[in-house]
């Protein structure tokens, strides 16, 4: 295979070892991060097992939204493209907000990939057969469907706003690939099931993650997510590069690859045209394509 291919948080963890796997395949591989030290040592990794044209690292905090304008801007001029993987995510133990001003967590998990997708839509038409993967979560069992506002009602706990910020970009992945149907544009969502990795190492160990009834539980749910996320970045990497790659899915689309590589059924709630409409249309409002003079949240 070849052709141009992004991923997005690329220089660790799943997302390095994405990027690994698509430049061994042959893609010209960019990855984009925040830190060019990690970026350095992430392209001499791919292009160790690379097959084709050499990785290259883009430094962009995807927190901001006109970060994520210019990195699509940047790629945009580099013409057609076949393949962008939206691997960014983070979790936080308490309240954040971007330079935005928008709740971090609804920024870098959905409003971030959801932009930078949009902003790349004509290049990724003009790289047909091509295609769109979102990274997505289990994590979305724990989520209030709620999507009026930025910020659901009730107090912060960062593992069910998480979840509710994946909700939100696993609606937007299948109401995008029955709107990019027949375009030659394939839209997928990957689960990569979890891995130890730098964010399930921090924010996973702390009670404060979770609701105050979950949390006189704490010893059993730490166990629980200790299992879910004891297994290896390159294992949980394989459903992003099966969407990303595999030729048996030619010419499909909307589906959720799950963490042993098998189509999987979407989570109901993300199924829900009433979901997707409310979080299209918060989106739009609080990361519109042509950037306003200042947003409202």
């Amino acid at each position: 295979m070849s052709g141009r291919a992004v991923v997005t948080a690329g220089t660790g963890g799943i997302g390095l070892e994405t990027a690994m796997g698509l430049a061994a395949s042959g893609y010209a591989v960019t990855v984009v991060g925040r830190n060019a030290e990690r970026g350095a040592r992430a392209v001499e990794r791919i292009d160790a097992v690379g097959t084709g044209p050499g990785a290259r690292f883009v430094q962009a905090d995807l927190a901001s939204l006109s970060a994520v304008r210019a990195l699509a801007a940047q790629l945009a001029e580099e013409g057609p493209l076949q393949i962008l993987v939206n691997n960014v995510g983070a979790m936080f133990t308490d309240r954040q907000r971007t330079v935005d001003d928008i709740e971090a967590t609804f920024a870098v998990n959905h409003l971030s990939p959801y932009l930078l997708t949009e902003l790349l839509l004509d290049q990724l038409r003009a790289g047909a057969p091509s295609r769109i993967v979102n990274v997505t979560s289990g994590a979305i069992r724990a989520a209030k469907r709620i999507f009026q506002a930025v910020e659901p009602p009730g107090g912060y706990y960062g593992f069910h706003w998480y979840g509710r910020a994946k909700l939100a970009n696993l609606a937007y992945t299948l109401d995008l690939a029955e709107r990019l149907r027949d375009s030659g544009v394939s839209v997928f969502a990957a689960d990569p099931g979890g891995a130890d990795t730098d964010m399930t190492d921090g924010s996973m160990r702390s009670p404060a993650i979770v609701s105050p009834p979950l949390r006189l539980l704490w010893p059993l749910v730490w166990r629980i997510f200790e299992r879910a996320t004891s297994g290896s970045a390159a294992v949980a990497a394989r459903p992003s590069l099966r969407a990303a790659t595999d030729a048996s899915l030619n010419g499909r689309t909307g589906l959720v690859i799950g963490a042993r590589t098998h189509p999987v059924t979407p989570f109901r709630s993300a199924t829900d045209p009433r979901t997707a409409e409310a979080v299209l249309n918060l989106s739009r409002k609080l990361a519109p394509l042509t950037p306003p003079d200042k947003v409202t949240v």
